[in-house]
């Protein structure tokens, strides 16, 4: 194995990040073929936003910081794993915030692109995400990580919430959607750190991502503290049955992407997925470069967003390998 010593750690044959210091990477696809990128900033302070016409050419593309956080109050601190949605034909921005008075206040925040270049058109904000008339919950407590999943002509949000007092539990909810900006159900318990690699340090499950193929529908999600033992699990479940039944999902006794030092990855996790235009798919995670972290490693700058083709295997399911890491 090749190695060099990097100012962010061992850099292997596999690990050579792909942009650095972007956690919580999410790339989109849109329907012309341009690929966008976006990402958590260390400062957690802005969203930014890259485009290009090929997935490669997100590293190098221009960056534009398309809105910024406020001064106090809502969304003024901890500005956390913005995705990038195009619904009813318009582009969503959801991601979370917390206030500067309030900094663990995590809550579900949506920007709405006014026009239909979303780098240079103007972004507005719509608020929280709103609850379902029939819920009784209002996002009062940590919220964050959510994602949409389409299926069959319906939109499903997915979110990351703790529950219990103290440092919580963090369990993974499911409602359906009624539009960009509302729920149209109440939320329902999709899974819950179970096994004792999602309870390391923190009980957590979070960072949900969805790929599909031949009629199955995968959910991968990040499980336990943010250091070496963050790692990647999955759910699965048939697009026919109930998404809103967790008895018909079917979760994974092990995690499907973890650790591995001697390739030097540290803390995989909360990823998403594309495609190339040959239709071959790809994982895009964070990971670490190093195994020690001074302080907390929720403020190690140096997660970096890295590339993965996903293999299937002969059952159809979604392979993770850092032998099939693109660069």
């Amino acid at each position: 194995m090749i190695e060099t010593r990097s100012r962010n750690g061992v850099i292997t044959e596999y690990n050579k990040p792909f942009i650095e210091q972007r956690a919580d990477p999410y790339v989109y696809r849109h329907n012309d073929g341009n690929y966008y990128f976006t990402a958590s900033v260390p400062d957690y302070d802005k969203i930014i936003l890259r485009k290009s016409p090929t997935l490669l050419g997100l590293k190098d593309a221009e960056e534009k910081y398309i809105w910024t956080k406020h001064e106090s109050g809502d969304m003024s601190k901890h500005i956390w794993a913005p995705e990038l949605h195009y619904l009813d034909g318009k582009f969503f921005i959801y991601f979370a915030a917390s206030r500067a008075e309030e900094i663990w206040r995590l809550r579900p925040y949506i920007l709405e692109c006014l026009g239909p270049d979303p780098m240079t058109d103007e972004w507005v904000e719509r608020g929280m995400i709103q609850r379902s008339d029939d819920d009784i919950y209002s996002f009062k407590s940590f919220s964050l990580d959510s994602t949409i999943l389409e299926n069959k002509g319906e939109y499903y949000y997915i979110w990351a919430e703790k529950v219990s007092v103290g440092i919580g539990i963090s369990n993974l909810y499911i409602a359906k959607m009624e539009s960009p900006t509302k729920l149209s159900t109440p939320q329902v318990l999709l899974t819950t750190p179970d096994y004792d690699w999602e309870r390391v340090d923190i009980w957590v499950n979070e960072g949900p991502a969805v790929i599909k193929k031949d009629g199955k529908i995968f959910l991968t999600y990040s499980a336990s503290a943010t250091g070496e033992c963050y790692c990647l699990g999955m759910l699965s479940i048939n697009e026919d049955a109930d998404l809103l039944d967790p008895r018909a999902w079917q979760k994974e006794k092990k995690p499907v992407l973890a650790s591995d030092r001697e390739k030097g990855f540290y803390g995989p996790g909360h990823n998403s997925f594309t495609k190339l235009p040959d239709g071959r798919d790809v994982c895009v995670f964070h990971a670490r470069t190093y195994l020690e972290i001074e302080g907390d490693p929720l403020y190690d700058p140096n997660r970096h967003t890295m590339l993965m083709e996903v293999k299937w295997d002969d059952k159809g399911c979604p392979v993770f390998d850092y032998e099939n890491m693109i660069h």
